[in-house]
């Protein structure tokens, strides 16, 4: 029988997404499932983005160009300009979601056996871009008690190797919430410029700031152009996940050259999602006002509930829409299957990613969980109450 690569099999399961089987069979169950697991917003997508594909004139669906249509290109850099970004169209390559970003960076800067240092928790599949590029992760790990802040610049220091090529971290944090000050990056932009270092920031959740506070972009940092690649997506910007519409973003002309090499392997990006992705950049300010008003409120009624809650911790988020939540139970994977397998509660259960699959550490957040506030807030109620008692009969039998 032929053999599956090592690859293959030492590639993670998404701890986001491997629950689903038990999901399905609650709800056949007749059992409500409210959805912390996953990051998927239930704002509406722009209306302007979803009229500009059902209007369209094409005759062919043709492909387009590997970086992205130079129109859409140009349209973006005009979007960045508004957030004190300055880039040229050139400058960016668009890409099939900000995943295919991330592959491109990866395989753009690093070899195999070659090293990326991330602040732990970190978004999941970050494992999986790791494992397909064959790369080392090398965690340096930020702490609940700390509300998940860039840990010690020495901690990095500590960590590198002749083999270390990048930093990477996501800010706005998923799966912490977790907002990197202006201060912070410039830290890391002094540690990477010192070592020779590529910084790759994941900024998908730009437009998510709360309590007044401003994203601060590497893209801003002064003399950094040879260093910082930016990724980011339309996904949960414009509620546009099922686009798969991303980009990455460098001043290095080396490195964009490279990356223009994967892109056009991969011939183009979707041609419709691009006319969808172009239109929704004309989304009134408002549109964010309002959501991330939204975001706010939500945030404020999950955290509030889960700190009424005996045993449980959580960290403050300040921005994207994730907190990370430490529960009364030894292993929080068993809990959450416990959930979807054995509990309801007023016919309702909840579904949360366990935290453990977003750290590269063994053993480490065995009894935390992820939490995506992107339900409404009555059904955040509800989550929280379900939450409760389920604890309360967990560890009843326990």
């Amino acid at each position: 029988m032929p053999t599956i690569s090592n690859k293959g099999i030492t590639m993670p399961q998404s701890p986001i997404r491997k629950l689903v089987p038990y999901a399905e069979k609650a709800k056949k169950q007749g059992k409500t499932i409210y959805h912390l697991n996953i990051g998927q917003p239930d704002i509406k997508t722009p209306q302007i983005a979803l009229d500009a594909v059902k209007v369209h004139n094409l005759e062919v669906l043709a492909y387009t160009k590997s970086d992205g249509s130079e129109e859409y290109r140009t349209k973006i850099a005009h979007y960045y300009s508004l957030h004190n970004i300055h880039v040229n169209a050139s400058d960016i390559i668009v890409t099939t979601g900000g995943s295919e970003a991330l592959a491109f960076a990866f395989g753009s800067t690093m070899d195999v056996g070659d090293e990326v240092i991330i602040p732990e928790p970190f978004y999941a599949n970050y494992n999986g871009f790791s494992v397909a590029a064959g790369v080392k992760v090398v965690p340096v790990i930020s702490k609940i008690e700390d509300n998940f802040a860039l840990p010690p610049i020495e901690e990095f220091e500590k960590l590198i190797t002749p083999k270390t090529k990048a930093i990477l971290i996501c800010n706005p944090g998923n799966p912490t919430g977790y907002l990197y000050t202006k201060e912070e990056i410039q830290k890391l932009a002094k540690i990477v410029k010192k070592h020779d270092l590529f910084l790759i920031a994941d900024e998908v959740y730009r437009e998510f700031a709360y309590d007044g506070l401003v994203h601060y972009s590497i893209m801003q940092e002064p003399d950094l152009e040879q260093h910082a690649i930016m990724i980011d997506s339309v996904s949960k910007r414009y509620s546009m996940c099922g686009a798969r519409i991303g980009c990455i973003v460098s001043k290095n002309k080396e490195l964009m050259a490279t990356a223009m090499k994967f892109a056009q392997a991969r011939l183009s990006p979707p041609t419709f999602a691009q006319i969808a992705s172009e239109a929704a950049l004309e989304t009134p300010q408002s549109y964010f006002d309002d959501v991330i008003d939204d975001y706010v409120k939500r945030r404020n009624t999950l955290i509030a509930g889960l700190k009424e809650i005996e045993g449980v911790r959580v960290a403050n988020p300040k921005g994207a829409f994730y907190c990370i939540a430490e529960l009364p139970v030894e292993n929080a994977e068993d809990f959450a299957k416990w959930l979807l397998e054995s509990f309801d509660y007023k016919g309702g259960t909840i579904m949360v990613a366990p935290a453990a699959g977003f750290y590269s550490s063994p053993n480490t957040g065995l009894n935390q969980i992820r939490i995506a506030y992107v339900l409404n807030e009555e059904s955040l109620v509800k989550a929280v109450e379900i939450l409760k008692e389920a604890l309360k009969v967990y560890n009843a039998k326990s």
